[in-house]
């Protein structure tokens, strides 16, 4: 597959019309410093409109244990809400110890007993295919349940993240039948055997910002290598994993091969970590809790464990730089998401040179988002997904500006309900403050300036994290130079979040342990075993 450039495709849905008919004419249509803020006028009036009904009904909210729709052994349920409106939209079963007591047992014994293992990988393949094709057949109403428990824009879940996890299956599909071992010579009459088995039972914990795609990064490869999984997803985000698992039963899959538990941290979360039959595990979230999930894995069985954990990605602006294309990237970089990207390129550096320029045209570009309801057609930027992560967000935001950075625009509420937060840019950022360090996980952009190159590799490599970077230059030595300096998993030049089933992506640092996607995400669901046979009287060697 091409590299699918996520930019690009948006780009192709959203246009700048629209936004340009909200701004006539007067001060709030001006480019210039006088604009600072979103038209109070128009954010009450995107408020004041009833939110839009979605088209679906949720109705999978249990537990999925060995192929059944299950209670919580407790009986518990959990809300989870509508982002746009901070309402129910449904309650979820609460699992707990017992539950992911209950989901282990019957992953080890389809691991142990049942046919997933011993299948061909040829039929594991044709499994993994046809839940692709049932995946493509429900994208609308998949994209739906994602937007409306997530608050991304439809258009985004629709045709962005729903094709590239029918994607993601189809690659994984293609290599479960292309997974071996080796032959290796030896020093001595001895037949050795290299083979790739599967590990066993995966624990899985997936994040809140892209449901379905981790879903995907993390159950792919796993069951292409074989294995069993137990699957926790993010209380806030639960609708769209149980329904994908359903579907994945309905294309063939063996019970007790996926199992999914929806519930909280420190109790489903914790129980999976902890869990003394459960042979790898897998998380994707902050980098606190990941240090909590490695722990709690070295503490019970020593198993193996991938981390894909937070980040404060630079982007770097150089002064050779096409600005009106730089400003349209970098914005992308950090407002994709709503800003909640592990990867958002969330300290933007900008050569003194053009950095004046930059601002102001950063300041114009993030003035025309078009925030609101994500189902309404044309919308960039819907709300966070709760109401933590909304207060989190202003709380950085008051710190900028206690801190001494220039508020250029945004910084406030968007209008009255729901977790809706204006685009927001600061500039005179400096690295000591706490915007310029953290992972704010928002539609927050920090604008730092630098003079050299050798000065923004410092400052940029300056952080506990490593996941990303993106460089914006004409020069190829420029570009060489920064790809091989900047400590970070993926460097972008001259793009940005272009992803693809076949790239890795995983940080250095604090960022994570390992890489998902691609050929090295297999190694972290196979075993190594090597099979040592003597040779008696062999004709070569």
């Amino acid at each position: 597959m091409a590299a699918r450039r996520i930019s690009g495709l948006l780009s192709r849905s959203f246009t700048s019309a629209s936004a340009s008919a909200l701004f006539p004419g007067g001060r709030n249509s001006s480019l210039g410093r006088g604009l600072s803020r979103y038209n109070s006028t128009i954010a009450a009036a995107t408020a004041a409109e009833e939110p839009i009904v979605p088209s679906v009904a949720v109705n999978y909210t249990r537990l999925l244990i060995n192929g059944q729709f299950v209670d919580a052994a407790s009986g518990k349920t959990f809300p989870t809400y509508d982002p746009r409106t901070g309402e129910v939209i449904a309650h979820v079963a609460e699992g707990d110890i017992e539950d992911v007591n209950r989901a282990v047992y019957a992953a080890r014994k389809a691991f142990d007993e049942g046919p997933w293992p011993k299948m061909t990988a040829y039929e594991r393949s044709r499994i993994m295919l046809r839940f692709a094709d049932l995946l493509e057949k429900h994208n609308d109403e998949i994209a739906t349940l994602e937007t409306w428990d997530n608050g991304k824009p439809y258009e985004q879940a629709a045709k962005i993240e729903v094709p590239m996890v029918v994607r993601l299956f189809r690659y994984y599909a293609g290599w479960a039948d292309k997974i071996h071992g080796l032959v290796v010579p030896a020093d001595g009459q001895h037949h050795v055997q290299i083979l790739h088995e599967p590990i066993g039972v995966a624990g899985q914990i997936i994040p809140w910002n892209f449901p379905l795609l981790m879903f995907a990064w993390k159950v792919g490869p796993a069951l292409a290598c074989g294995n069993t999984v137990v699957i926790k997803t993010a209380e806030q985000t639960p609708l769209t994993a149980i329904y994908a698992a359903k579907l994945l039963h309905e294309a063939g899959l063996p019970e007790g091969v996926l199992n999914v538990v929806s519930g909280f941290g420190p109790t489903a979360g914790a129980a999976l970590a902890n869990h003394m039959d459960v042979d790898k595990l897998a998380f994707t979230g902050s980098t606190d809790t990941g240090k909590i999930v490695l722990e709690l894995a070295a503490r019970s069985n020593l198993k193996p464990v991938t981390l894909e954990l937070g980040g404060k990605s630079p982007f770097i602006i150089c002064e050779d730089a096409d600005i009106d294309q730089a400003v349209e990237l970098a914005h992308f970089a950090l407002f994709f998401n709503q800003g909640q990207c592990c990867c958002a390129g969330s300290r933007t550096y900008v050569h003194e040179r053009v950095y004046d320029e930059f601002v102001e045209k950063a300041k114009a570009r993030a003035v025309k988002r078009l925030v609101g309801d994500p189902f309404k057609g044309g919308i960039e930027q819907g709300p966070q997904v709760d109401l933590e992560q909304f207060e989190k967000i202003l709380k950085y935001i008051r710190s900028g500006i206690e801190s001494g950075a220039t508020l250029e625009t945004g910084g406030e509420r968007f209008g009255t309900k729901g977790f809706y937060i204006q685009p927001t840019v600061f500039s005179n950022v400096t690295e000591e403050m706490l915007i310029a360090k953290d992972e704010i996980f928002g539609p927050v952009q920090s604008i730092l300036k630098f003079k050299d190159l050798d000065e923004v590799i410092h400052r940029a490599n300056a952080t506990r994290y490593g996941l990303a970077a993106g460089v914006f230059t004409q020069n190829i030595d420029t570009a060489n130079m920064l790809t091989r300096a900047l400590r970070a998993g993926t460097v972008w030049i001259n793009c940005f979040d272009i992803f693809d089933a076949a790239i890795p992506f995983g940080g250095y640092k604090m960022s994570g342990i390992g890489r998902e996607k691609g050929i090295y995400s297999l190694s972290n669901y196979l075993q190594v075993k090597a099979v040592v046979t003597p040779l008696k009287n062999p004709a070569w060697l």
